[in-house]
């Protein structure tokens, strides 16, 4: 296949500096084009864009506000015309009307930069064997990540999520075509390490040596948790439909951030109320203005919800990525079910049993009782381990570190794993209370 070439690196900061100074121009150059904008921009000089001060006039981007408005509104008034439309990318999220966002084919050549930019930040070199289970649907991660590696001279196993190819046979195939990176989102990277355990499978004996994620939190648990399962290092990849890839770990700091493309993409860090910046460092709300993948949907401070912090280490001559600053995530979820009066967060319970090395995996339920809920946690143990014993040990860590004490239900082996694999992502957290 022709591989179109890549995007260099910048050089310095300093040329980053330029970058984004064109781009924030062009940014608000493209949003005033659309009728959706009108008016909202005409106090800011399109001049001055270098002054924070005056990019700060610019009106912040949310979901509610594109939610309010009809498809048709959205398509018309928000939309610029293009007539080299490539492909459609499904807005991310789980709650809410889903928007189809139109990109032309300028905006794939920007947007494949990004993506393939992993593969070299990684230090994944051509030749490599991939296997890819991200979904291959509506949403683009999978598509784009695959193309984005036979461009970058990978051999790739376009397998999609359980959804599409059997969980069992992807087992099969990364053993008999011996991948050596695995990709995916990490909980259905769990549920194949489940699956595999439940099944007599070594998995950490693979040739898989590289796991690498998007698409949803990774928290320290889990890495630590993948890592034990797979026996490979854990990266993790960070983007939006809204703008594109933007973004990953690299090898010189895993956990410690994503290197987010900041010439292809301008992010602030905002108070979540007030919306003023704030300090390098402080946690805030993530806003982005893509610089080149805006030739159709024109977004302009966009507020991804998503809560970071970000720095900017010096420049490691070692590390060509190290131009680029980090973006961590603080990992805060809305997600929580409220027991007999207790507020049990979904993410820090999931890390808190992930942690337990004799789990292989869960599912918590509340379930209204006779007369109190009942909070039920349905468990399956690693082969060898006493399920008994590991089931006990739940109960009393639980009711300790929650002041909550569960039903705690020992699975046989393979029970999560055919449940989990009608779904793209393993519900583990259910309220059945209604």
């Amino acid at each position: 296949m022709s591989v179109a070439p890549r995007r260099p690196l910048p050089p310095d900061r300093a040329a980053i500096a330029r970058i984004q100074s064109e781009g924030r121009r062009r940014a608000l150059a493209q949003a005033k084009r659309a009728p959706f904008f009108a008016g909202a921009l005409d106090h800011v000089d399109p001049d001055r864009l270098d002054d924070p001060a005056e990019w700060a006039k610019l009106p912040v981007l949310d979901k509610d506000r594109l939610r309010a408005i009809s498809d048709a509104a959205f398509y018309r008034d928000f939309c610029l015309p293009a007539g080299d439309i490539s492909e459609f990318w499904r807005s991310g999220g789980s709650t809410g009307r889903p928007l189809f966002y139109p990109r032309n084919r300028a905006d794939m050549r920007h947007a494949m930069d990004g993506f393939a930019r992993l593969y070299d930040c990684l230090g994944i070199a051509a030749g490599t064997r991939v296997h890819c289970s991200f979904p291959l649907g509506i949403h683009p991660v999978g598509q784009m990540l695959a193309r984005a590696a036979q461009g970058a001279g990978l051999a790739v196993n376009w397998a999609g999520a359980g959804t599409t190819t059997p969980s069992p046979l992807q087992l099969e195939l990364i053993d008999k075509l011996g991948a050596q990176v695995w990709m995916g989102m990490s909980s259905y990277g769990l549920h194949l390490a489940n699956l595999a355990d439940a099944n007599g499978i070594d998995l950490a004996a693979s040739a898989v040596k590289m796991v690498m994620c998007s698409a949803e939190p990774l928290s320290d648990a889990k890495r630590a948790k993948l890592e034990r399962a797979w026996g490979a290092s854990v990266r993790d990849t960070f983007g939006m439909t809204e703008a594109g890839m933007m973004g990953c770990e690299d090898l010189h700091g895993p956990g410690q951030g994503f290197r987010v493309w900041t010439d292809l993409f301008h992010v602030e860090v905002l108070d979540p109320q007030t919306l003023a910046p704030l300090p390098e460092g402080e946690v805030g709300v993530l806003v982005v203005t893509p610089l080149f993948t805006n030739n159709v949907t024109p977004f302009l401070r966009w507020n991804s919800g998503d809560l970071v912090r970000l720095t900017t280490p010096p420049v490691d001559p070692a590390n060509p990525f190290s131009v680029f600053p980090l973006v961590r995530h603080a990992h805060r979820t809305v997600g929580f079910f409220k027991v007999r009066g207790v507020n049990l967060n979904h993410a820090e319970f999931e890390d808190f049993v992930f942690a337990n090395a004799a789990v292989n995996d869960f599912k918590a339920e509340a379930l209204a009782g006779a007369g109190n809920d009942v909070f039920r946690v349905s468990i399956e143990v690693r082969r060898g381990a006493d399920g008994e014993a590991a089931r006990a040990a739940l109960v009393d860590a639980v009711r300790n570190r929650f002041e909550l004490t569960p039903e705690v239900v020992l699975l046989p082996a393979g029970t999560l794993a055919r449940e989990f694999e009608s779904a793209i992502k393993a519900p583990r957290f259910a309220d059945r209370r209604q």
